[in-house]
C-alpha cells in the first residue's frame, strides 16, 4: 500500500493560515500597526487604495530590520518575539505566532523596504504570493514601508466575496479607531484616498476627543484603581448620555483590545437603575494585570482572552464603576461643614407663612351638578379637567365620611365605578364584526366562519384578547401593530409613496467616520423614502425632512439604524453593492419600530378595533418580519380542561 500522508507546501499552509488570520482589508492593517507597534514606532502611516484591494501601505519610523531579518520575518513561525513556550506566559508584544506576515504574502503581492538606525543602506524585498522574487539593497528611511498589493490575487473566492469599498472602509476605520485609541501615545494617520485622519500623540481623554469628536470627551468620568491583582484606569460616560444606537464600548488588557462578556455585563449592572433599558454605556477601560495570569493565545485574532482571576476582578470593576458614578455624579451633596445656608434664614421667633385654601364647608366632593353622565369618563379622548373642576372639595368631610364607611350617594358610587374601571388592566368594548374581511387564508388553523368575537379587552397593556368560535385569541399589540406598519412601509417604499415633510427644527445627528461612508452608499435609498440629511460642521448631519408618517423625536434613531444596517458585516452586501430589495425591507422594519405602540400602552376601543382588524387582513399574520409568533389561541378543549 503506498503512503498517502503527505507533508503541505509551505505556500499551501500559509494560505490556510491567511483564512485564519487574514479576513479583510482591516485585518491586514491590524496585523501590519501591531508589528510596528512592537518595533518601538513613534509615527505609523496608513494608505489605502480601493478600499484597500489595491494597495495597503504602512510606513512607521520603527527600529527597522536588517537584511537578513527582512527575509526571515517571512518565514512561517519566525518571529522575535518569543524564544520559548515559557514566553507565552510573560507577553510584552502584540505579536508571538509567527504567521501574519507569512499568511499576508501567501495572498497578495508584497513590496518591502527597511533600514535600522545603524545602517546606510536599507533593503528591499519582492515576494509574490509566498514567492521571492527579488531582494536588493535600497536607499530608505529608517524603519519600514511595506505595500500589500492586490489582495486575495490568487484566492478568487475570498476576493469576490469582499464588500463594497464604503463597508470595507468602514470596517478599517473601526479597526483604525480601535488600534488608535490602544496606542494613543503614537501619531497615527490614514489616508483612505478620500478622507485624511490625522492623530495627534495624545493622553487617553484627548485622543478619544480626537476620534470621535462632539465634546465626548467632556462627558467622561475617570476611572483610576489600583490593587494587587489589577489596576484600572480609564473613563465611562455619563448616565445621561448612554445612547441608543452605537455605543462606544472598548475594554483593553495589557494594550491588547479584547472583547469579555463577563466584564461587559459587569459594568452594565452599575448603569442599569440609572439608564433606560433600551440604552447603553459608552466606556473605555484599560486593565493592567501579570501576564502570566491571562492567555491570549485562544483565538488566531487574538481578540478573546482569558482570565485566570476572572471572578475576582469582577467585584473589583464593579466597584471601580459604581464609585465614579457616585463621586463624579450629576446629584448635589450637602456640605454640613459650611457656615453658608442655601436661603436666608428667618428672624428668631418668626414661622413661614403657610397658604391656606378658601373651601366652604358645606361643599360635597361627590356632589355632581349636571348628570351623572357629566362624570369623568376614562375612556373620553376630550378633556375632562372641565368636568373635574366642577366637584367640590371638602377634604374634611371626605376624609370624615371615608373613616365612618359612608361611601356617599349613588351618583358617588356611579363615579366610584367608573374611576375603579379606568385602574383597571381590562378595556372592554363592542366590535363591529363587518369591519373585519376575513380570508380563508387569513388564520392558520381557522376557518372562515371563525371570525373575531364581538367582545375584545386588553389586559396588562400588553396584550389584546379576543374570542373566536374554536377559543380565544390572545395578540402581542406590539407585535401585531410592528407587522402592520412594516407591511405598510415596505408597499410605499417599493412604490416610491412615501411623503416627506420639512421639519421646523432641524434635528442633528453626530456620525462618526465610518457612518459617513456609509451614509454616502445609501443617501439616495433615504431620500426615497423622505430622509433629507445635509452636512453641517465636523461630523455633525442634519435631518431637514423626514418622512409624514414618522414622528421627528424618533428621526434620528430611524437614520443611525439604518446606517447601522449597513455596515454590518451581512452577506446581503456583496460587492456589487447594496441590495435595493433587503435595504427596502431593513428600513421598512426599523421604521415600524420606530413607529409601532409600546407594550405598556392603554389603547382605546378605536385603536384595538384597527390592529386587529388590519392584522387579521394580512396574508401572514402570525408571524413578525422577524420571525417572532404575534398571536396564540387556547382552544374550547384547552379550556374546558382547565375548568374540571
Amino acid at each position: 500500500m503506498n503512503d498517502v500522508i503527505k507533508l503541505l507546501p509551505d505556500s499551501v499552509a500559509n494560505q490556510i493560515a491567511a483564512g485564519e488570520v487574514i479576513q479583510r482589508p482591516a485585518s491586514v492593517i491590524k496585523e501590519l500597526v501591531e508589528n510596528a507597534v512592537d518595533a518601538g514606532a513613534t509615527v505609523i502611516k496608513i494608505f489605502l487604495k480601493d478600499a484597500g484591494r489595491t494597495l495597503i501601505q504602512v510606513v512607521d519610523n520603527g527600529e527597522g530590520m536588517s537584511e537578513t531579518d527582512a527575509r526571515m520575518a517571512f518565514e512561517r513561525h519566525a518571529t522575535s518575539k518569543i524564544r520559548n513556550a515559557e514566553d507565552l506566559f510573560a507577553l510584552q508584544t502584540m505579536g508571538f505566532r509567527g504567521e501574519a506576515l507569512p499568511s499576508i504574502c501567501a495572498i497578495s503581492q508584497v513590496e518591502l523596504k527597511t533600514r535600522t538606525d545603524d545602517s546606510l543602506i536599507g533593503t528591499r524585498l519582492i515576494i509574490n504570493g509566498s514567492k521571492v522574487e527579488t531582494q536588493e539593497p535600497c536607499v530608505c528611511d529608517k524603519g519600514v514601508n511595506i505595500s500589500v498589493k492586490n489582495l486575495f490575487f490568487n484566492v478568487p473566492a475570498r476576493r469576490k466575496f469582499l464588500k463594497t469599498d464604503s463597508v470595507e472602509i468602514s470596517n478599517v476605520m473601526r479597526e483604525f479607531e480601535r488600534l488608535a485609541l490602544v496606542n494613543n501615545n503614537i501619531r497615527m494617520s490614514l489616508d483612505t484616498g478620500s478622507k485624511v485622519i490625522d492623530l495627534r500623540a495624545a493622553t487617553m481623554k484627548q485622543r478619544i476627543g480626537d476620534i470621535w469628536k462632539n465634546n465626548l470627551d467632556l462627558h467622561l468620568l475617570p476611572i483610576d484603581i489600583d490593587t494587587s491583582l489589577i489596576r484600572i484606569s480609564g473613563f465611562i460616560s455619563r448616565p445621561e448620555y448612554a445612547r441608543r444606537r452605537n455605543p462606544l464600548q472598548y475594554l483593553i488588557v495589557n494594550g491588547r483590545n479584547m472583547r469579555h462578556p463577563y466584564f461587559h455585563k459587569a459594568i452594565m449592572s452599575c448603569y442599569e437603575p440609572l439608564i433606560a433599558p433600551e440604552t447603553q454605556p459608552c466606556y473605555f477601560l484599560k486593565f493592567e494585570v501579570d501576564p502570566s495570569s491571562i492567555d491570549v493565545n485562544i483565538h488566531p485574532t487574538k481578540s478573546e482572552i482569558k482570565f485566570e482571576y476572572e471572578q475576582q476582578i469582577w467585584p473589583i470593576l464593579q466597584a471601580s464603576v459604581k464609585a465614579a458614578l457616585g463621586k463624579f455624579g450629576a446629584v448635589p451633596s450637602i456640605d454640613f461643614n459650611s457656615d453658608v445656608l442655601p436661603v436666608d434664614p428667618l428672624p428668631i421667633g418668626e414661622t413661614p407663612d403657610v397658604p391656606t385654601l378658601d373651601i366652604p364647608t358645606n361643599y360635597n366632593p361627590f356632589k355632581v351638578e349636571n348628570d351623572t353622565a357629566q362624570a369623568i369618563n376614562p375612556f373620553s379622548t376630550g378633556n375632562n379637567r372641565s368636568n373635574s373642576s366642577k366637584f367640590h372639595r371638602n377634604w374634611e368631610s371626605l376624609y370624615a365620611d371615608f373613616m365612618n364607611g359612608n361611601r356617599g350617594s349613588s351618583k358617588s358610587q356611579t363615579l366610584e365605578k367608573t374611576t375603579t374601571v379606568e385602574k383597571s388592566d381590562f378595556i372592554p368594548y363592542k366590535k363591529d364584526s363587518k369591519n373585519l374581511q376575513a380570508k380563508d387564508d387569513v388564520l392558520p388553523e381557522m376557518n372562515r366562519e371563525e371570525s373575531v368575537g364581538d367582545l375584545c379587552i386588553q389586559y396588562a397593556h400588553k396584550y389584546i384578547i379576543t374570542s373566536s368560535m374554536e377559543g380565544l385569541i390572545i395578540i402581542d399589540q406590539y407585535r401585531a401593530h410592528l407587522r402592520i406598519l412594516f407591511e405598510e412601509y415596505l408597499q410605499k417604499i417599493r412604490k416610491e409613496e412615501l411623503v416627506s415633510q420639512g421639519v421646523m427644527f432641524p434635528e442633528t445627528i453626530a456620525l462618526d467616520d465610518s457612518m459617513q461612508v456609509a451614509l454616502s452608499d445609501v443617501i439616495g435609498n433615504l431620500q426615497k423614502v423622505g430622509f433629507t440629511i445635509e452636512a453641517s460642521s465636523g461630523n455633525n448631519w442634519n435631518i431637514t425632512t423626514i418622512p409624514a408618517m414618522l414622528r421627528n423625536s424618533e428621526a434620528a434613531d430611524v437614520v443611525i439604524s439604518i446606517l447601522e444596517s449597513v455596515i454590518e458585516d451581512s452577506p446581503n452586501y456583496g460587492k456589487e453593492g447594496v441590495s435595493e430589495e433587503n435595504l427596502s425591507k431593513k428600513m421598512a422594519l426599523i421604521m415600524a419600530r420606530s413607529g409601532a405602540i409600546r407594550r405598556g400602552k392603554k389603547l382605546s376601543s378605536d385603536e384595538m378595533e384597527h390592529i386587529v382588524s388590519k392584522l387579521f387582513s394580512l396574508p401572514d399574520p402570525l408571524y413578525t418580519p422577524e420571525g417572532n409568533i404575534i398571536y396564540c389561541r387556547l382552544d374550547n378543549s384547552a379550556l374546558e380542561g382547565m375548568l374540571k
